[in-house]
């Protein structure tokens, strides 16, 4: 702005400073341009029709400045800096506790990169702020207007070039240190007044000539006191200059001065949009906003700015959610780069400010803790006057000394007396002593920091050189102590009446336990569903809150909820007063929470990265949730889909726990299985059969995968053989495979031994030549990690392997034993632990129970084999030669005969009978194998046993003969096959 379009009114301050820019500059130079714009800047803010307040947040001095202002001027229209789609929200402010945050949320986004969903926009809203004072007085006051003319949240990250909505703040830098912190998760701050010098060489400059530590507190000891008790104008003018301080010497970071401006040009544009509308008078507006906003130099600035020269963009498609979550002090700070406590200290100093002062605040009518007052009257018609000549103000308040505030001795020494009890609760050993060295430090220190008067920050740092001596004892350590003591980490709630659907549908249908959820804390719900079944439609609530919200949230003590299996008592610890902002958003994504599970079901089952474990995972979900046939049908056809397009294994060991879940529920809870599962089997059965080979040989693939593919397809083969399977392909697979690795080579063989072609004998000489080699000797374990992991598909083996382990820890020296030991223990704990009790139970059940026994004992494995059948078949030897070959039973059931004959293939026929002498010759089949005769013959019951030929030359084996009956059986059975 060029000096001749500038007022009178700093003429004086302007000669002053370029005097002062000759001195020390040594004539005009940048400095004498940077001084004088700064009084441009001033005078341009002040003569400006339509009146500008400019704040910083959650600043008493400018909340006391703001209500002393609307008490006195009473504007029909106030002008917020805020985000414009956000307005329909405030009303619900008064059925809030502060402090609360202002949200808008936008799950799913459409213009928007798709890893930034979701979006999350909060402005948070403190008691001491002026945007507060503004908020209540428009809302109350009848025949006043409010209105929001920021730009809206979608332009929030429209108007951000990162790469990352997380880049978009740049206060959060930090991640929030506790649950309280945590308060706003990861939305994007909004907050009118962000006042802060963007040059780091200034506020290190400001820092160490106030002798502070950062810079809440040097805003506090010398711009907030000072401009506590200042009147209007001075209060205008101060913050007018240290905004365009802060401005001027920012550094040229282009984008964020881009979106700065742009933001000012778009405020303009909609006030002005808005007067032209309404025909609103600026005498009669107020126009709240940041200082570093108020000394703006874009075009568009002021009533009579430029309008055509900026265009507001369109909103994306994206659909945006309003809402309001609990804040707290301690996420404020976290947010928006604030030093622990600040927040804290300005409510304490707000409260303190109000009684010497004697303002009277402005609070919204039915908020909780607001007193019952009058309704608000109506503004009275009045002739608008000309406002008073502007006057200097800045050079006096620039020119007079500090203003030392006396010592409170009284103030202190209570300060000094609830920190030492209060570290005294927590575990320090304080006494009187300390409380006396505290008063006595904090008098020093603000001695050393040229202030008569400690602050809090000064009662701080003295409490922890003298209390704070080596460690902390408890959680809290004496600086969190003195915080809470200033004033605490308030938290906010949000009222029943302003929360969504979602959430008040929840504490309705949770409102038998008896319990006030809304309060913070964690809270004890007992269930007995047995003696009030009424209860089982609170734990259906509870199991899909600990499924959609944070574990702490709902927290199960007693009782599962699981496939096919119901608690009849139950126990929880719920908190949803503290994760009150969790439950809020569900309200963001629909009306139910039966209707939010099914959508994050629906998202996990269709998303870009589902697997097929996820999807199964889904599927038992919808039924333990949800008790969703139709659903769970839906995502069990889709799991088709995604296991057929897999070509890796890494989820293999989910599947098939999953599978065998879902498989034992449906064929224990309904009377035929769902076609999904069914072509689930059959589709797995193929697809595991064609990775086999592949996954045998990839190194990435581990042992425990591919032993889920094996388990996957030993333990559904019936069934899949008897949906149409081919059991060739399976054994194609296995002899198809030629792994490298010890521990798939194992599991190699226990799959061979599983399907026939390699036997137990075989497997245990494999075994012993392993321990024979000492070449392969060190690479034992692996092996017996294969095997402990073929007890997933082959459990039989679990004697093999017993047998296996044994005879190493028998055989080998300690030399060669010890060495591998640890790397024994090591392999089997992490890829085996599940499998670990069954292997014990073996042992358990082979050695002896006592050790007195163990020296007598010999292995199973060690001793001779007998065989079961040696007597029948000895005693048949002996009446072999004797006994006559004819059966009449084979003629008298000739079908039977037939049967057996085509099973063995044998094509002779029946033998015509000769003028042989011996005219019964019997049954060749009987005589060749006995043991299998006896075999059959235990099975049916028959321990007669063979029988000798009389004399009469009676045809055949008294067995057959006198038990007809059992022929008949083996006729049928026979028939059968």
């Amino acid at each position: 702005m060029s000096g001749s379009r500038a007022s009178g009114v700093f003429t004086a301050l302007r000669t002053q400073l370029q005097e002062a820019a000759t001195e020390y500059a040594g004539g005009p130079d940048a400095l004498e341009g940077i001084l004088l714009g700064l009084v441009d800047d001033v005078d341009r803010a002040v003569r400006e029709p339509l009146e500008i307040f400019p704040v910083c947040h959650h600043s008493p001095a400018s909340a006391l400045a703001m209500a002393r202002r609307l008490r006195e001027k009473q504007p029909k229209v106030v002008y917020l800096e805020l985000c414009e789609d956000m307005a329909p929200l405030l009303t619900e402010l008064r059925n809030c506790r502060l402090p609360v945050a202002v949200q808008a949320f936008a799950g799913d986004i459409d213009g928007f990169p798709q890893e930034w969903a979701p979006l999350s926009v909060v402005a948070p809203i403190t008691e001491a702020s002026a945007e507060y004072q503004a908020i209540a007085y428009a809302l109350d006051t009848p025949g006043v207007e409010l209105v929001l003319v920021d730009r809206s949240s979608d332009h929030v990250f429209q108007w951000s070039d990162t790469a990352s909505k997380d880049e978009v703040s740049a206060e959060a830098d930090e991640e929030p240190k506790s649950e309280e912190a945590a308060l706003h998760g990861e939305a994007v701050g909004v907050e009118i007044g962000d006042l802060r010098p963007r040059f780091a060489e200034l506020e290190e400059h400001l820092l160490r000539h106030g002798k502070v530590r950062h810079w809440s507190e040097w805003w506090h000891q010398y711009v907030e006191v000072p401009l506590g008790d200042s009147d209007h104008d001075t209060y205008r003018q101060v913050m007018f200059l240290v905004g365009s301080l802060f401005r001027r010497l920012a550094p040229g970071d282009g984008d964020r001065v881009r979106v700065d401006e742009d933001r000012e040009r778009y405020m303009w544009t909609r006030m002005r949009e808005h007067m032209a509308a309404t025909g609103t008078d600026p005498e009669e507006c107020l126009y709240v906003c940041g200082a570093f906003h108020a000394a703006s130099r874009v075009e568009e600035f002021g009533v009579e700015g430029r309008s055509d020269s900026f265009t507001i963009s369109p909103r994306t498609a994206t659909t945006w959610q309003y809402g309001l979550i609990p804040s707290s002090h301690a996420a404020i700070e976290a947010q928006f780069g604030l030093v622990p406590g600040s927040v804290s200290i300005a409510a304490t100093q707000w409260q303190k400010s109000l009684k010497r002062t004697k303002v009277r605040p402005y609070r919204l009518e039915g908020q909780a803790g607001a007193r019952k007052s009058k309704a608000a009257k109506a503004l009275q018609a009045v002739a608008p006057t000309a406002p008073p000549p502007a006057r200097d103000r800045l050079s006096g308040f620039l020119q007079q000394p500090p203003v030392l505030d006396g010592l409170d001795e009284a103030e202190l020494l209570g300060w000094s007396v609830d920190i030492v009890r209060a570290a005294r609760r927590n575990g320090y050993l304080a006494s009187t002593a300390d409380a006396i060295a505290v008063f006595e430090t904090s008098i020093l220190l603000a001695g050393m920091r040229d202030r008569a008067r400690p602050t809090p920050y000064d009662f701080q740092d003295a409490a922890v050189t003298c209390i704070e001596k080596d460690r902390v004892p408890g959680r809290r350590d004496v600086r969190r102590l003195v915080e809470i003591m200033m004033g605490g980490d308030r938290i906010g709630q949000v009222g029943y009446e302003a929360l969504p659907p979602l959430a008040r549908d929840v504490y309705d249908r949770l409102e038998p336990l008896g319990l006030k959820l809304r309060q913070r804390g964690v809270q004890r719900a007992l269930l007995d569903m047995a003696g009030r079944p009424e209860l089982e439609a609170c734990s259906d609530v509870l199991w899909m809150l600990r499924r959609l919200m944070p574990p702490a949230a709902a927290r199960p003590i007693m009782g599962e909820r699981r496939l096919g299996e119901r608690s009849i008592q139950e126990s929880w610890d719920l908190s949803l007063g503290t994760h009150q902002r969790a439950l809020i958003e569900l309200g963001y994504e629909g009306v139910s929470i039966e209707q939010v599970l099914e959508q994050r079901l629906r998202r996990e089952a269709y998303g870009p990265r589902a697997t097929t474990a996820g999807v199964l995972a889904a599927v038992e979900d919808s039924l333990l949730y949800l008790r969703s046939g139709r659903l769970a049908d839906e995502l069990g056809t889709h799991a088709l889909k995604v296991l057929s397009a897999e070509r890796t294994v890494d989820g293999a060991p989910e599947v098939l726990r999953r599978a065998r879940a879902l498989l034992a529920y449906y064929r224990t809870s309904q009377p035929e299985l769902p076609a999904w599962i069914e072509s689930f089997v059959r589709t797995g059965y193929a697809h595991y059969c064609t990775l086999l080979p592949t996954a045998f040989r990839d190194e990435d693939a581990t042992v425990g995968q591919v032993a889920a593919m094996l388990g996957f397809l030993f333990s559904m083969e019936s069934l899949a053989l008897s949906l149409g399977c081919d059991r060739t392909q399976l054994e194609l697979a296995v002899a198809q495979s030629h792994p490298e690795d010890p521990s798939k080579t194992a599991l190699l063989w226990a799959a061979q031994v599983q399907l026939g072609t390699l036997s137990r004998a075989e497997l245990r000489a494999r075994c012993d030549a392993l321990l024979d080699n000492p070449l392969v000797v060190p690479s034992y374990p692996r092996y017996l990690s294969g095997f402990v992991h073929a007890l997933e598909p082959v459990p039989g083996l679990a004697d093999v392997v017993v047998e296996a382990v044994s005879n190493a820890f028998g055989r080998l020296p300690d030399t060669v034993l010890l060495p591998w030991l640890p790397l024994l223990i090591t392999t089997l704990r992490k890829g085996a632990a599940d499998l670990a009790p069954l292997l014990i139970r073996e042992a358990g059940r082979v050695f002896p129970g006592r050790l007195p026994a163990l020296d007598s004992w010999v292995p199973p494995w060690r001793q001779p084999q007998v065989d079961p059948f040696a007597a029948s078949r000895a005693r048949h030897s002996a009446t072999a030669a004797q006994a006559p070959r004819g059966l009449a039973l084979l003629a008298a059931h000739p079908a039977a005969c037939d049967a057996v004959a085509g099973l063995l293939g044998c094509e002779d026929g029946w033998q015509q009978p000769g003028p042989s002498p011996v005219p019964h010759t019997g049954a060749a089949l009987l005589a060749a194998h006995p043991a299998t005769c006896d075999a059959v013959a235990e099975l049916l019951g028959c321990e007669e046993g063979w029988a000798a030929a009389g004399d009469g030359g009676a045809p055949g084996s008294a067995l057959v003969a006198g038990h007809p009956a059992s022929a008949e059986a083996l006729e049928a059975l026979l028939a059968d096959a």
